[in-house]
């Protein structure tokens, strides 16, 4: 059994005033961690090909950003440390060069790491799915309540001016979601710890779903005794990893952190969650319900935010928050107005009247999710463009991104996005189409936003719903609909 340990440092250990160079800047995460170390006042510089409004705002801040890549830049900047991001190749020039000249180099992950440990108390939220939104709902509880963390998000946030990072006031609090691939998250310093949920995913990484939940035993295994740990109350993998959770920390020698959980009210069980909601109701496909904790009413939440999956998601954040110096009063507050961070839910404009609206779902169980968040709302038919993210995730989820879409007939698959795969698997758009044909029901595949708008114009109608789901291209492709004779664009 696999059970991955990871040497840590922090970041007080390298002097304020040092210099540190990112090679990929543009990334989303390396932009946050490169805005961070200003705020801690080391001189930042980096590299990047791609532009966005991250990096603009890095200028802003005074942060060199060269967009070629070569060994010069390194001669030029003279770094004590260099971060990659893990899209850069060993053969890249300025990796090169540091490690030439003796310069350390660590990956971005590792970088995070060394950034909890500069924090007093830190917030980490991990799971294979909900980490971005739960993040940024607890962040907006915590500042909203006065706490004021630094906030480390994988999405740009509105609150957030178009940044995936908060600066707070002190050293005090860190907030940041923790990924599981390529055990990322065994990096990471932790006081309080959740995780969502288990599902099999990255499967280029891990071997199986065993492996996955290692790396979350390992993760929670590392919580300091006086630490929380938030977890829902039931869910696939969940006994499982609690019960050697148990093991490893008896093994090496320490007590169960304080487990906190969540998840709704159980009208069979003497035993309810730390955390549970109940009267679950929707207006206008947005979630109503009660909060309790430890049996006592804590609030009463108006979610802004649609799906029951985002119910459970904003019970962890407000547990995480809670355990932080949260208040009931900011987290009601905070939720009834919280919109979703960059890319989750969001209404980008109409076509042909139909409402268009763009999600990160690109794992069938965060599909499920969002295809009955849509399912809540007032609508005609529901028209999914589906986009599945890289060829190895749609080999191993093969008969599950088949069977999520079962009762469309309208599902659209874009071609399949994959970047660092060389072997497309034997996958594509068209296979799962023809496979869905073959089974008696009706699929389309686009290869071009042309051939997109071909098949959504005879569709689309006035009070349906066109879901977009999957990674940055196909929700691009989104506004591009919503921008044409036929569509109105309101996203900003």
């Amino acid at each position: 059994m696999r059970m991955t340990k990871i040497k840590h440092n922090s970041l007080s250990d390298l002097p304020v005033g040092s210099r540190i160079y990112f090679v990929g800047i543009a990334g989303i995460s390396m932009c946050g961690l490169a805005e961070i170390s200003v705020h801690l006042k080391y001189l930042v510089g980096g590299s990047d090909p791609r532009s966005s409004v991250q990096v603009l705002n890095l200028r802003d801040m005074g942060v060199k950003v060269n967009h070629r890549q070569i060994a010069e830049n390194i001669d030029a900047f003279q770094p004590e440390l260099v971060i990659y991001s893990s899209a850069i190749p060993a053969d890249n020039p300025e990796l090169k060069r540091a490690r030439e000249c003796g310069i350390q180099t660590i990956s971005r992950a590792e970088y995070l790491g060394w950034i909890t440990r500069a924090y007093k108390s830190v917030i980490n939220i991990a799971g294979t799915h909900g980490k971005t939104t739960t993040t940024a709902m607890c962040s907006m509880i915590l500042i909203e309540s006065g706490a004021n963390p630094t906030v480390h998000l994988g999405a740009d946030l509105d609150e957030f001016n178009e940044s995936t990072v908060h600066l707070g006031s002190s050293n005090n609090l860190l907030v940041s979601e923790a990924c599981e691939y390529k055990n990322s998250l065994l990096n990471f310093y932790s006081t309080t710890a959740a995780v969502l949920n288990i599902d099999e995913d990255h499967m280029d990484f891990f071997t199986d779903i065993d492996d996955i939940i290692n790396t979350f035993v390992r993760f929670a295994a590392d919580l300091p005794e006086e630490g929380n740990l938030v977890i829902p109350s039931s869910g696939p993998h969940i006994g499982v990893f609690t019960d050697r959770l148990r093991k490893t920390r008896l093994a090496e020698g320490h007590k169960m952190p304080n487990i906190v959980t969540f998840g709704p009210f159980d009208e069979e069980s003497a035993l309810q969650p730390t955390f549970y909601y109940k009267d679950l109701s929707y207006e206008e496909g947005l979630s109503r319900f009660a909060v309790y904790f430890q049996n006592e009413l804590y609030r009463y939440i108006k979610l802004a935010v649609p799906g029951e999956h985002n119910v459970r998601n904003c019970l962890a954040a407000i547990a995480c928050a809670h355990y932080n110096g949260s208040t009931p009063e900011a987290a009601a507050r905070v939720l009834a107005e919280f919109k979703g961070a960059g890319g989750r839910f969001t209404q980008v404009g109409t076509y042909k009247g139909a409402k268009v609206i763009a999600d990160y779902a690109h794992h069938p169980t965060e599909i499920a999710a969002t295809l009955a968040a849509a399912e809540n709302m007032p609508h005609g038919k529901i028209i999914p463009v589906c986009q599945i993210l890289n060829y190895t995730r749609a080999r191993d989820l093969y008969e599950h991104f088949i069977d999520v879409f079962s009762d469309y007939e309208d599902v659209i698959f874009y071609k399949i996005y994959s970047t660092r795969e060389k072997d497309n698997l034997g996958m594509s758009a068209e296979r799962f189409v023809d496979d869905i044909k073959s089974r008696g029901r009706m699929a389309h595949a686009a290869n071009t936003p042309e051939e997109l708008l071909e098949l959504l114009a005879p569709r689309a109608e006035e009070g349906d719903i066109i879901l977009f789901l999957g990674p940055e291209e196909i929700r691009e492709i989104s506004h591009k609909v919503c921008k044409s004779k036929d569509g109105v664009y309101m996203h900003p």
